[in-house]
């Protein structure tokens, strides 16, 4: 399981890049390169990592349902994702 610190930064940045998404666009369009380096190093989504929601994993990430592979299949074998099954043929 992740730090809580980890988790923690993760969602600052996401926040500074929510809040400065409009005008790193508008200084992007406008090809204001140096305005753009004067933003937050964080507010550039690049610097985002995808993680578990549950434990905060940042490898084996699964987009689909927002859980790391580890944490996907505990939940699918319990039966806790709708529509999700362990194959059988």
């Amino acid at each position: 399981m992740a730090k809580e610190s980890m988790k923690a930064r993760e969602v600052k940045r996401q926040k500074c890049v929510d809040k400065f998404a409009a005008k790193r666009k508008e200084l992007k369009e406008a090809g204001d390169y140096e305005g753009l380096s004067k933003l937050p190093r964080n507010s550039n989504p690049i610097r985002l990592h995808n993680r578990c929601k549950l434990t905060g994993r940042p490898k084996g990430y699964m987009r689909d349902f927002g859980l790391s592979r580890i944490t996907f299949r505990e939940m699918a074998s319990n039966g806790l994702i709708p529509g999700v099954k362990k194959a059988s043929w």
